[in-house]
């Protein structure tokens, strides 16, 4: 949670965001970019398109600021605004599939890996990480958030507008898959 003092030169910067400061929204912004690229990066599988959802997202935030509020923490709105953008990228990947345009989804996977892809099993990773992109939207925000991000069931819900019971519900569907298709892999 954060200290008093935190909060309040947030809050101060989001009144100066909401009033046109545009160094102020890189003060306010910039320090959790490397927290929404992870999120980005981990429901899309690929740092250029990660990149390219966190950009649209502050765009977004910066185009709407004016309903950036004071009095509430600025992190769960960027990471809804993030989610979003990441759905909105899933889904044209989708379309593009569907119509057999563009490249499949294993195609677009960055071809070096990030640093923590390189610890243990390369050949294990990149097959939980096949699986996590298979699944459905809503199964891998809650997986991302919970499991990987570390947020509470109802910090998850929070962001993604639902309950702490369909969290968990999501989370425990998502882990369901992802182990029958591992012990699918190595059986």
């Amino acid at each position: 949670m954060a200290r008093p003092e935190e909060e309040e030169r947030e809050a101060a910067l989001v009144r100066k965001v909401a009033a046109g400061e545009r160094e102020a929204f890189d003060r306010l912004v910039l320090p959790l970019v490397p927290r929404l690229l992870g999120i980005a990066r981990r429901m899309l599988g690929s740092t250029s398109q990660a990149e390219d959802a966190v950009q649209n997202a502050l765009a977004a935030v910066w185009r709407t600021r004016q309903r950036l509020e004071p009095d509430r923490p600025v992190l769960p709105y960027l990471t809804t605004v993030t989610l979003n953008k990441c759905r909105d990228q899933l889904r044209r990947r989708k379309a593009a599939r569907l119509f057999g345009l563009g490249q499949d989804a294993a195609d677009e996977r960055d071809e070096a890996p990030d640093p923590e892809m390189r610890v243990g099993d390369t050949m294990a990773l990149s097959q939980v990480q096949s699986e996590i992109d298979r699944l459905p939207t809503r199964l891998k925000e809650a997986l991302v958030l919970i499991a990987i991000e570390g947020m509470s069931h109802r910090q998850a819900a929070a962001l993604t507008g639902t309950t702490p019971k369909t969290i968990e519900m999501r989370l425990y569907r998502a882990r369901k898959r992802l182990r029958h298709a591992i012990d699918f892999f190595e059986g």
